[in-house]
């Protein structure tokens, strides 16, 4: 005989045999974040590999072409040596390197810019690749020297830019205020950019490294540095876009008021 069970009056009726939805909720959303933790994990690493390959496979293309059949190591062996088109262009580099570190490179080089600076287009064209070259693979030189906040493209909004030197020159010599020349990078390629003058006291730098700048330029502000200030620090505000605006309002009221 089965037993009877008394239910207050107003409490709805729930079938026994119904499936417990929150359990199976728990087990979806469970799933769901190992799914998006497999794909951050596997992601970067894929992508990485995937691009290094498809580069050591490109460089192989173009390089093993050039070469003889009778001197390709594929010709002698039952398998195909990936990198080494890439290991004959690096050690192509190296002889290249070694050449014009001599007099007699040297004295190549000079007569072959030579005829390059007689070329109306191609001499300014060899003149900036060169100087852009230098810059970036120069060991002694800072190219990016420190990480710098502006406020940019008007006041209160906030850019990050790259301090590359003192402006120096007839930019400098026409300007009443010592300025500095900022480069203010595009989102995701860092290598483009803008070229800023940029007033001294209207650049803040920033205590985070070259490195971690450029990441965060690249991946659109989603990998941020922590601040390695101390706390007491982090919580004390340093600028502040409503005061710079204040001003600028203060001294266009003075500038309108009419002069005796």
């Amino acid at each position: 005989m089965r037993a009877m069970t008394h239910t207050p009056p107003g409490t709805p009726e729930v079938p026994a045999d119904e499936p417990d939805l929150s359990v199976r909720h728990r087990i979806v959303a469970r799933l769901r974040n190992y799914l998006i933790a497999g794909v951050l994990v596997t992601a970067p690493i894929g992508l990485t590999v995937y691009l290094a390959w498809s580069f050591i496979h490109w460089m192989d293309e173009k390089v093993m072409v050039l070469i003889p059949a009778y001197y390709h190591p594929e010709t002698y062996l039952p398998f195909s040596i990936p990198g080494l088109g890439l290991l004959i262009v690096i050690a192509g580099l190296i002889l290249i390197g070694a050449l014009t570190a001599n007099l007699l490179g040297r004295t190549f080089i000079h007569m072959y810019e030579r005829v390059l600076h007689r070329m109306p287009v191609i001499r300014g064209i060899y003149t900036t690749l060169k100087q852009v070259f230098e810059t970036v693979f120069n060991n002694q030189s800072e190219a990016f020297r420190e990480v710098v906040m502006i406020e940019y493209p008007r006041r209160g909004l906030w850019a990050l830019g790259f301090l590359t030197g003192p402006t120096v020159g007839e930019v400098q010599n026409l300007t009443q205020e010592k300025v500095l020349n900022i480069f203010l990078p595009t989102t995701p390629n860092p290598t483009s950019g803008f070229l800023l003058f940029v007033p001294q006291e209207d650049v803040i730098v920033l205590n985070m490294t070259v490195e971690e700048g450029i990441k965060m330029v690249m991946s659109g502000g989603i990998v941020t540095p922590p601040d390695p200030r101390p706390k007491t620090e982090q919580m004390v505000p340093k600028v502040s876009a409503k005061t710079h605006q204040d001003l600028d309002i203060l001294r266009e009221k003075q500038n309108a008021l009419p002069r005796r």
